[in-house]
This record gives C-alpha cells, sequence and structure tokens, in this order.
C-alpha cells in the first residue's frame, strides 16, 4: 500500500504525464490540419459555394461530414461518386433529373453559384476524414458489371448514365438497359439523343444533360460498340 507522500507523487506524476500526451497530441493534431482538411485548394469559389450552402439551409436534409439531416443523399463523397456534369444538372433542374420522384427544391441558382458550389463539393471529398464514409455494405443480392464492361466504361458513363440506366445486369431502372443499344441507333441517333433527348423525342423522360462536346464523343463511342450478341 503506498504511503501518503507516495500516493500524492504518483497522483501529480500521472497527471503532469497524461497531460503532457494530451498537449502532445492537441498540438499534433493541429500540424496535421492543414494537409488533412485540404486547406491548400480551399479556393475563393469553393469558400462562396460554402456561403450558399449554409445560407440555404442545404444541411436541413442532407449530410456533410456526418452533421446534418437524413431526408436526402449524404453528399460528403458526391463529386467522387457522381462527378461535376451530374452535380450540375441536379442543381440547375432537379425535377429533370428524376421526373416526379425527387422533391428536392430548385433553388434558381446562377451558373457561376453552381459552380461555386461544385467547387465546395470537390474540395469536400478530397478532405482526409480516415475514410469516412464508409463505402455501403448492402445486405441484399446486387448484379455487378463484368470487370470487361467496367474496365470500358467512360467516366461520365459510370457517374451519370448508370445511375438511371443498367448496363451488364448492373445500374438504375429509371430508364431502359443499354445492352445491345448500339445495335438498335447508330452513331448519328445517339448524339443527337445525348445532346437534347426532347428534340427527338418530345415526350422524353431524359433531361438534356450538360455533356461536353468530347463526352458526347465518348459515350457515343462506348454505346455504339454495346451490340447484341452476334450483331456485326
Amino acid at each position: 500500500m503506498l504511503s501518503k507522500s507516495a500516493a500524492k507523487a504518483f497522483f501529480l506524476g500521472g497527471t503532469a504525464l497524461t497531460a503532457t500526451v494530451f498537449l502532445g497530441l492537441t498540438y499534433d493534431t493541429f500540424q496535421q490540419i492543414p494537409a488533412r482538411t485540404n486547406a491548400a485548394a480551399l479556393s475563393a469559389s469553393a469558400i462562396r459555394g460554402k456561403h450558399l450552402w449554409e445560407d440555404n439551409n442545404c444541411m436541413g436534409c442532407h449530410t456533410l461530414f456526418g452533421e446534418g439531416a437524413y431526408y436526402a443523399p449524404e453528399l460528403t463523397k458526391v463529386y467522387e461518386r457522381r462527378g461535376p456534369v451530374f452535380i450540375r444538372a441536379q442543381i440547375k433542374d432537379p425535377a429533370a433529373m428524376y421526373p416526379g420522384q425527387r422533391k428536392m427544391t430548385n433553388y434558381h441558382f446562377k451558373d457561376d453559384e453552381i459552380e461555386d458550389l461544385v467547387a465546395f463539393f470537390e474540395w469536400v471529398g478530397k478532405v482526409d476524414l480516415n475514410g469516412f464514409p464508409a463505402k455501403p455494405t448492402l445486405g441484399v443480392a446486387v448484379h455487378v458489371a463484368s470487370p470487361e464492361v467496367a474496365s470500358s466504361r467512360p467516366q461520365v458513363f459510370s457517374q451519370i448514365c448508370i445511375t438511371c440506366h443498367s448496363l451488364g445486369g448492373a445500374g438504375g431502372t429509371v430508364g431502359p438497359a443499354l445492352d445491345g443499344v448500339g445495335s438498335k441507333y447508330d452513331a448519328d441517333y445517339l448524339t443527337r439523343w445525348l445532346k437534347d433527348p426532347l428534340s427527338v423525342k418530345a415526350d422524353s423522360k431524359m433531361p438534356k444533360l450538360p455533356l461536353a462536346e468530347e463526352q458526347v464523343a465518348q459515350l457515343v463511342t462506348f454505346l455504339s460498340s454495346q451490340k447484341k450478341a452476334g450483331a456485326p
């Protein structure tokens, strides 16, 4: 059993050691903050996007960095998951992206404000959060595209098209499956469709996406290669 003086020394020594460790870890944490928060990439545009996020109470429906509501999708990794083209289109006209399904308010942001929000989401997605948010573990069976199909996809297809369409058994169900689409439509038709679906089919539910010419060309090449088995 410790004597009174020994117990006092143990208490004071333990307190001093714990305080030293705490202060050391705190100092180390603050030293890492600039790199881990991607501070160097926090542009004026991203800062304006942050203010738009706060001023319009986006956190009332969405979650960012684990904080917010769970009514709408979590957006910490939305730039990586969906890409800038999808984000721009979704903010510009939410109802057009998912007709009759999504209830996101159209805030009628100007084009420069949308670009600020895109910059903000890009910055958010590159903050080092030690693996947060984790990749979802689904408790149901899902179809996964074959490695051959997945590796040949343009990035814009994986970020945008796959949210509504399926290919090789993987993807969304809002739009028709794209297996064999290259046997049904030629490159000219696919180009016109991707540039402005409503000009081809007036009652189309597919919105006019803000795709660059290069992205349209990549998608046309990829979709034209999706032939039915045995088709030339």
